[in-house]
């Protein structure tokens, strides 16, 4: 029996947390052949959407995937975003959250490996990589000096009133 993944639990819990607590829960999404998004508002193969209530209509977050409608450019769109192509759940306002390991080589459902039996003189296959479990954590404010002695060509001030966009920190 294959053990169940945490990951569509903890989008849950964050989206619930969100919701309590007055935020507006954005989730970063990898696109890719499974998923059913705008198109037109995909950047570098990404994408964020705001899942709130207001923004939303049929919100269903289920084990294996997120469907929702909601409106781009004023046309009602549904979406589809598999789970495991969900990079980060967070509050806009406070960039609180959850990001996630991305899930690798998950662009053709049906690429799975063939059971062909093994040669003998073929070595073993190497060990399946292990998942990280997922941590919540906020991401530490820093003072205007620490901001000052921050990497040469990051002198911009922050825009104000554009659209919100996750920042990944490796």
């Amino acid at each position: 029996m294959s053990e169940i993944s945490t990951k569509p639990y903890m989008l849950r819990a964050i989206y619930e947390w969100c919701t309590d607590s007055g935020y507006t829960p954005y989730l970063a999404v990898k696109v890719d052949s499974r998923t059913t998004v705008p198109m037109e508002y995909v950047k570098k193969g990404e994408i964020v959407l705001n899942i709130s209530f207001g923004a939303t209509s049929g919100l269903k977050m289920d084990n294996d995937a997120i469907r929702f409608h909601a409106r781009f450019g004023g046309v009602s769109r549904e979406i589809y975003v598999p789970v495991d192509n969900v990079m980060a759940i967070y509050a806009n306002e406070n960039g609180q959250g959850m990001a996630f390991e991305p899930v690798l080589g998950n662009d053709d459902p049906d690429a799975s490996p063939t059971n062909s039996p093994a040669s003998a003189d073929a070595p073993p296959p190497p060990p399946a990589p292990v998942a990280s479990v997922p941590t919540l954590s906020s991401v530490p404010t820093s003072s205007p000096e620490q901001r000052d002695a921050s990497t040469p060509g990051d002198d911009e001030p922050p825009k104000k009133g554009g659209r919100p966009t996750l920042t990944r920190i490796k």
